[in-house]
């Protein structure tokens, strides 16, 4: 049986916007490799870590602690992004900008759906 996480869709567009993020960030200057590139990288993995970790928790309340840290990771992504575009480390990404707002989504669909359903068994 697979891992509660490994059935999200949310969990694997997350997945997938760490690698955008890598890709991304890899052109920038060697001298921010321990700037922004990682407050970036870190910010990315932790969406998807914290996705994973929540859905591994026995209870509601602590799956939904997760994902609100979870959406902080990706409100704190979103905004090095912007930085990094205003530094002029890299050009703006529509597509990673769309990624960002899919994961956006679908993470808060997540929560709405676990908020609004109190009532019985996390799956």
């Amino acid at each position: 049986m697979p891992r509660p996480h490994l059935r999200l869709d949310v969990w694997d567009d997350a997945v997938r916007l760490v690698e955008a993020v890598y890709r991304f960030t890899d052109p920038f200057p060697a001298d921010e490799r321990y700037g922004l590139t990682s407050q970036l990288r870190r910010a990315a993995v932790s969406v998807p870590s914290n996705i994973a970790e929540g859905a591994a928790r026995r209870s509601r309340k602590e799956y939904l602690h997760h994902l609100g840290i979870a959406r902080g990771s990706l409100s704190e992504l979103e905004t090095q992004l912007l930085i990094s575009v205003r530094l002029g480390f890299a050009t703006r990404h529509p597509d990673l900008d769309e990624h960002v707002e899919r994961v956006f989504a679908r993470l808060n669909a997540l929560i709405k759906r676990l908020s609004e359903d109190s009532e019985g068994p996390v799956q």
